[in-house]
């Protein structure tokens, strides 16, 4: 049913890969967040994404601002609003792409640290076909990605071999569970230029993408 496609299955992170989230919602909730429970303390964008990608933001908050474990279910009840609130807007050829996988027979599914329903939603609002399989963050923690359990699944319930899927994730945990699975990796590179995550990213797999573009290439010929 999905011949001719370079891939049977997409494995698509979410923000920063799908989506430009952290710039339109997760860095600005991050700040009100802030401004709640440690006002004085602000960060650019830039050096959010250094912070998410290393080493990550359960890490800062627990170690580093030293949040209690009511002032994280304070966090969580901030970012969750505002997410809610708010509506991410699909990166242009992503939005290609999930189209030309998804009519040619092929399946998309997700693994992310956003919630199942938030994933579901921005692809209803944006007008992209719904996901054929969702992993998000209310998974039990030891199924989140960089686990193999979704890679796993998807390869169970679709019945698929790891060389039908691509997992595409601006993210080292995306490669770690391709890893596990001997499933190829394509790095998304498009969010954010930052040196020192390019660079890492570039090591992490075996694919790398600058834009969102060079993977339609890739995946689909050129036109």
């Amino acid at each position: 049913m999905a011949d001719g496609l370079r891939y049977r299955c997409l494995v698509l992170d979410h923000d920063d890969t799908v989506m430009d989230s952290t710039r339109e919602i997760h860095y600005p909730a991050f700040l009100k967040a802030m401004e709640v429970l440690r006002p004085g303390i602000t960060m650019t964008l830039e050096d959010y994404y250094r912070l998410n990608f290393h080493p990550g933001l359960p890490v800062y908050y627990r170690d580093v601002v030293c949040l209690t474990e009511q002032e994280l279910d304070l966090e969580y009840r901030i970012w969750q609003n505002y997410v809610q609130q708010h509506i991410p807007e699909v990166y242009p050829a992503m939005r290609r792409i999930i189209g030309r996988q998804k009519a040619a027979g092929g399946s998309v599914c997700v693994a992310s640290y956003s919630v199942g329903c938030n994933i579901l939603r921005d692809y209803r609002e944006n007008g992209l076909p719904e996901p054929d399989l969702v992993y998000g963050w209310e998974l039990p923690e030891e199924q989140k990605k960089p686990s193999p359990f979704p890679l796993e699944d998807i390869m169970r319930r679709l019945r698929l071999q790891p060389s039908d899927i691509l997992v595409v994730d601006d993210q080292k945990s995306g490669a770690e569970m391709a890893c596990c699975c001997g499933v190829e990796f394509a790095a998304a590179g498009w969010a954010y230029e930052v040196p020192e995550i390019r660079d890492s990213m570039r090591r992490a797999g075996k694919y790398y993408f600058a834009s969102e573009e060079a993977l339609e290439t890739f995946l689909f010929g050129g036109e």
